[in-house]
C-alpha cells in the first residue's frame, strides 16, 4: 500500500514536470511538432507494455472506432496543440494552475450533459477553484483582466482545459468497452498520425536533426515519464486504493509543477500565485469530498 502511494505521489511530480519540458521544449521546437514526438515516444511504448502483457495488441470493434478517433483528436492532438503553444507564451507555474482546473470543468460539463449530481459543497469548490485561477492570472488584481483581458497564452492553456475535459468525459464512455490502457494506447497512436502533418507543416522533417539534446531529452521525458509512466502508476493506483484517493494525488500537480519551476525556471513564487495554487487546490478538493446521503447519478451517453 505504501509503495502505491509513493508511486501515485510520484505520478504528481511526473505531470508537475511536464510543464517544466514542455516550457524548455517550446522555446526551439514547434507545438505540433514536439507534440508528434512526445507521443509517438509514448504509443511505441504503451503498445509494447500491452504486448508484454497480453502477447497480442488489441483490435477495436466497429463501433469503437469513431470514439477511439474523438479520444485521439481532443486528448493527444487538442489538448497538446494548445500546451505547446500556451507555454510558448505562458510561465509552466501559471500554466499549471490553469489546468489544475480540469476537475472542476469536468464537473460542470458532466452536470450538463449527464445531469450528474452537484451538491452545494461541490458549487462551493467550483467557484472557490475559479477564484484561484483569476488570482493566479490577474497576479492578484481580478480588475486588472476587464482593462488588459486574458493573454493569448492563457487562452491556449484554457484551450488544454476543454479539450482534456472533454477526452476525459468520452473516455467515461469509451473505457466501459476498453481497458483504460488499450483505449489510451489506441488514442496516442490517432493522435499521433492527426499530428503528423501539422508537423510537417512546421518543417519538422527537416527541423528534427538539429533539435538539441535537451530537446530529445525533454521529449523523452514527456513521452516516458508524463505519459507512459504517469499513466500506468495512476491506474495501478486507482485499482489498489480506488479513484476517489487517487485523484487527490493529482492536488500533487500544480504544487510540483511550482516548485520545479522556480527552481529549474527561475520563476518567481509570488503571492498570487500562491495564493491561487492554495485555492485552486482547495476547490478541487472540496469538489470531491463524498456527499452523505446522496450517490452520484451513473453517467449516460446523451441520446
Amino acid at each position: 500500500m505504501l509503495s502505491t502511494y509513493l508511486k501515485l505521489l510520484m505520478t504528481a511530480v511526473f505531470w508537475g514536470g511536464t510543464f517544466i519540458s514542455g516550457r524548455m521544449l517550446a522555446e526551439s521546437v514547434a507545438p505540433f511538432s514536439a507534440a508528434f514526438f512526445r507521443f509517438l515516444f509514448a504509443a511505441v511504448c504503451l503498445y509494447a507494455i500491452i504486448w508484454r502483457r497480453q502477447g497480442k495488441i488489441p483490435g477495436l470493434e466497429k463501433q469503437q472506432i469513431l470514439p477511439v478517433v474523438l479520444l485521439g483528436l481532443t486528448g493527444v492532438f487538442a489538448y497538446n496543440a494548445f500546451f505547446f503553444s500556451g507555454l510558448k507564451l505562458v510561465a509552466a507555474s501559471r500554466a499549471s494552475i490553469i489546468i489544475a482546473n480540469n476537475p472542476i470543468v469536468i464537473s460542470a460539463l458532466s452536470m450538463l450533459f449527464f445531469k450528474e449530481f452537484l451538491s452545494p459543497a461541490k458549487i462551493l469548490g467550483i467557484l472557490i477553484s475559479v477564484a484561484g485561477a483569476i488570482t493566479a492570472i490577474s497576479g492578484g488584481d481580478p480588475l486588472a483582466l476587464f482593462s488588459g483581458g486574458i493573454g493569448r497564452g492563457d487562452l491556449f492553456i484554457f484551450g488544454c482545459v476543454i479539450s482534456w475535459s472533454a477526452y476525459s468525459l468520452l473516455g467515461k464512455r469509451v473505457m466501459r468497452d476498453l481497458s483504460p490502457l488499450t483505449a489510451v494506447s489506441h488514442s496516442a497512436a490517432v493522435g499521433v498520425l492527426a499530428l503528423l502533418i501539422p508537423a510537417c507543416v512546421e518543417g519538422m522533417p527537416t527541423s528534427a536533426p538539429g533539435y538539441s539534446l535537451a530537446d530529445w531529452g525533454n521529449l523523452a521525458y514527456l513521452g516516458w515519464f508524463g505519459t507512459v509512466l504517469g499513466f500506468v502508476w495512476y491506474y495501478e493506483g486507482i485499482r489498489v486504493v480506488g479513484p476517489s484517493r487517487a485523484s487527490l494525488f493529482i492536488n500533487f500537480v500544480p504544487i510540483s509543477a511550482i516548485c520545479l519551476a522556480n527552481l529549474i525556471l527561475n520563476e518567481p513564487l509570488t503571492p498570487s500565485l500562491l495564493v491561487g495554487a492554495v485555492l485552486v487546490i482547495g476547490g478541487v478538493t472540496l469538489n470531491h469530498l463524498p456527499v452523505p446521503g446522496f450517490h452520484r447519478a451513473r453517467l449516460k451517453a446523451p441520446s
